[in-house]
C-alpha cells in the first residue's frame, strides 16, 4: 500500500509544486530547498515547510529516500533553501536516527499534518546554515 500510496502522493506534488515554487519561502513556514540534481548537476527546487531553530532549518521529507531531492542531498549536501523571501547556504544532514513524528510537533502545524496525511517514509532533515562568510554553495547554485 505505501508504494502505491507514494506514487499517488508523488504525482500531487508534481501538480501543486510548480504552484507553490514561487510563494515558497515567502509564506510563513514554508521554504523553498535547492539542491543540485545528481545526474544533471542543475538546481532542482522543492517547497518545503519546516522552521528554523539554533542556526539549522529543520524539516521532514515525506518520502524519505524515495524523494528525488533526499538522493540529490545523498550526492551533494550543500544546499539553499529561500527563507522569508531571502537565500540562505548550508549542508544538509538526514537524520534517519530523529523522531520524525516528535519533529512535526515542533514545526509548523499545516505542513506537519499534511507531510503525517501523505507521507510514506517520513525522514527528518537538518540543513545546517551558513554563517555569512562561510563557503558559498557549490554546483551552480546562484539565484
Amino acid at each position: 500500500m505505501s508504494e502505491r500510496k507514494r506514487r499517488a502522493v508523488s504525482r500531487i506534488h508534481r501538480l501543486i509544486n510548480p504552484v507553490m515554487r514561487p510563494l515558497s519561502g515567502r509564506i510563513p513556514g514554508q521554504a523553498l530547498l535547492e539542491t543540485v540534481g545528481r545526474r544533471t548537476g542543475l538546481p532542482r527546487r522543492t517547497p518545503v515547510g519546516g522552521r528554523v531553530e539554533g542556526g539549522s532549518f529543520w524539516f521532514v521529507s515525506d518520502h524519505g529516500r524515495a524523494s528525488q531531492y533526499i538522493r540529490n542531498i545523498e550526492k551533494n549536501d550543500r544546499v539553499r533553501v529561500r527563507i522569508g523571501g531571502r537565500w540562505h547556504t548550508g549542508t544538509a544532514v538526514p537524520l534517519p536516527d530523529d523522531d520524525p513524528r516528535r519533529r512535526l510537533r515542533r514545526l509548523p502545524a499545516y505542513n506537519g499534518l499534511l507531510v503525517r496525511l501523505l507521507g510514506t517514509d517520513l525522514l527528518t532533515v537538518r540543513v545546517d546554515l551558513d554563517r555569512p562568510g562561510d563557503r558559498a554553495a557549490g554546483g551552480g547554485m546562484r539565484d
